[in-house]
């Protein structure tokens, strides 16, 4: 990896026998909210694990050192002033602002590894918006998710309003605005968006165990998979599928590709080196 940067609002660790990297939010204190720096400081922590061959899958979820309550993220640092002068009075400065925010969720949504949203706790708000720009969500029982933006006068728009409805209806994703509630991850599972719901004594096991199955699986193949799926289902279908073919392709001649046939024949487990 490059030379390393250093962070305020959040950690990294490595996970080298599963071959994946934990990006912790560590504001404990605020519940993870989520501050313009915090999001920056993601998106850059992304940007270094992108080219990192030990980090060929990335964790992202709240500290495991709760202060008060455990938390993904409860949301926007509504306390944290505007970057650049910007002023909360100004209906164009407040524009400005949200395309700022925008821009890293944007960028992380872009990581082109598999990024899993692992939630022990409190998902809402800017929080739930963050879990929309991952690829998996795993959750543990105790966890909730909520837009408690309309509560204050506002909404989420982080992407909540576009996002939320790609993945359980605009019927669900207008309860989720308009009443302001809290939802179960079991509930979030049922309506197709948490992949997995675990036991809070089994939360930790079942994150590494997923995160070290794709993270010792074919790297490549999964950043061509992430690209056609994030964006081919974003044209129309005919397009999407030509853009599946060439995505096919261009994958066909990889390390990872000419490992797991080989090993296919061979009769042996895979190898796959990503990269």
């Amino acid at each position: 990896m490059a030379e390393e940067k250093k962070f305020n609002d959040i950690v990294i660790e490595k996970v080298a026998d599963g071959n994946y990297a934990v990006v912790s939010i560590n504001r404990p204190d605020k519940l993870n909210s989520l501050s313009t720096d915090t999001l920056r400081e993601i998106s850059e922590a992304l940007d270094m694990l992108a080219v990192d061959p030990q980090a060929r899958c990335v964790v992202l979820r709240g500290t495991k050192n709760f202060t008060k309550k455990p938390a993904f993220s409860a949301g926007a640092d509504l306390a944290a002033p505007m970057p650049g002068g910007l002023n909360y009075t100004i209906p164009v400065h407040n524009d400005l602002f949200m395309q700022i925010k925008h821009k890293y969720y944007d960028l992380i949504e872009a990581f082109p590894k598999p990024l899993i949203a692992a939630v022990d706790g409190y998902a809402f708000g800017g929080g739930c918006e963050l879990t929309l720009v991952c690829d998996l969500v795993i959750a543990s029982k105790r966890s909730e998710f909520g837009f408690p933006e309309i509560k204050r006068g506002i909404f989420p728009a982080n992407g909540g309003t576009q996002r939320m409805v790609q993945h359980i209806s605009m019927a669900r994703t207008k309860l989720m605005i308009y009443t302001a509630d809290n939802f179960s991850a079991e509930k979030m599972m049922e309506w197709g968006y948490v992949a997995s719901v675990v036991d809070v004594d089994k939360f930790e096991e079942e994150v590494h165990k997923l995160a070290s199955l794709i993270g010792k699986g074919p790297t490549t193949s999964y950043y061509v998979i992430k690209k056609c799926m994030n964006y081919g289902t974003q044209v129309p279908r005919n397009v999407g599928l030509v853009f599946e073919q060439m995505a096919f392709g261009l994958n066909s001649t990889s390390p990872d590709v000419v490992e797991g046939v080989t090993a296919f024949f061979s009769k042996k487990a895979p190898d796959f080196k990503g990269f």
